[in-house]
């Protein structure tokens, strides 16, 4: 396997701080039991955790603080960046709904690490899955003037969607042709069956036909809560064929995915699902296509 500088475009540094919303096992989350990453996870250890996988970037999304803290958790990532170079870019939170967020995301575009804002829109049936109030909240016309004020300061927005909210996310990225949108998870494809398969299919080409509209393949392994090549390799293969290497970027889920393996597997499992690929294709899912839109 040679050896190819890599961006990691998701991963969160997390303090305990940013694990309230995460205390008590009472709360059902989408990955399981999460008592071990109830702690600290310092870029230290996320440096830590990459040796020997030619990470030589990395990127920051935001971990959900509490209400009314998006500005004062983005204002520590920078300190963090500040003190030792990384991340060496932000994807920082914001409501949308909340008509005075222009005010918050002029704030966030100040900070030099900020390059987009992710507010997670997912939502499914099952409620345990589910983490926006409704599943057509990106509908809602406060929402989306919210999302306005993003090309005002050249932020991209990370989307977050179930394969039954695509057709929607794809109406809202051709609605806003001047904001770059980067889908979270290759789409979380959480029902393997074949009907589940081509939900899942019919709603990434709808999304791929909107050219604003990006890919990240991370958090592949979420809903089996392992890493499977079985898994991912399918879901990485079928998303680079329907996007397009140059729309397509690496990214972990750290460190939620250390709840099941550790980065060098991680990475060593996805590399292998992309070996057959030209080496300048595997550059741009590694590399370029994650430098281009972060800006890094």
């Amino acid at each position: 396997m040679k050896a190819i500088p890599t961006i990691d475009a998701h991963h969160h540094i997390w303090r305990l701080k940013d694990l309230a919303w995460l205390s008590g096992a009472q709360v059902p989350r989408i990955f399981g039991p999460y008592e071990p990453i109830c702690r600290d996870y310092p870029i230290a250890e996320f440096r830590a955790d990459l040796e020997g996988c030619n990470v030589v970037k990395s990127v920051y999304v935001q971990t959900n603080w509490p209400a009314g803290q998006s500005y004062d958790e983005a204002k520590w990532v920078q300190s963090v960046v500040d003190a030792t170079g990384w991340p060496h870019a932000n994807v920082a939170h914001a409501d949308l709904a909340d008509p005075d967020c222009g005010e918050l995301i002029a704030r966030l575009a100040r900070l030099p690490a900020t390059r987009g804002i992710r507010q997670q829109l997912h939502w499914h049936e099952y409620p345990q899955y589910r983490f926006a109030p409704h599943p057509e909240m990106m509908n809602d016309v406060t929402w989306r003037r919210g999302l306005a004020h993003l090309a005002k300061h050249g932020l991209l927005f990370e989307i977050q969607l179930f394969a039954s909210q695509m057709q929607h996310g794809a109406a809202l990225a051709r609605a806003f042709p001047e904001t770059a949108f980067l889908l979270e998870h290759a789409g979380m494809l959480e029902d393997m069956s074949e009907q589940g398969w081509k939900r899942w299919r019919d709603g990434m080409t709808a999304l791929a036909e909107q050219p604003n509209v990006n890919v990240k393949l991370s958090g592949l392994g979420t809903f089996v809560h392992a890493c499977r090549a079985d898994v991912m390799g399918p879901i990485i293969k079928e998303t680079v064929q329907i996007f397009g290497v140059d729309r397509c970027l690496y990214g972990s889920n750290f460190p939620i995915e250390k709840l099941w393996t550790d980065y060098g597997m991680l990475y060593r499992t996805f590399r292998a699902a992309i070996d057959h690929l030209k080496e300048k294709d595997q550059h741009a899912i590694l590399y370029d296509t994650a430098s281009r839109l972060y800006r890094i």
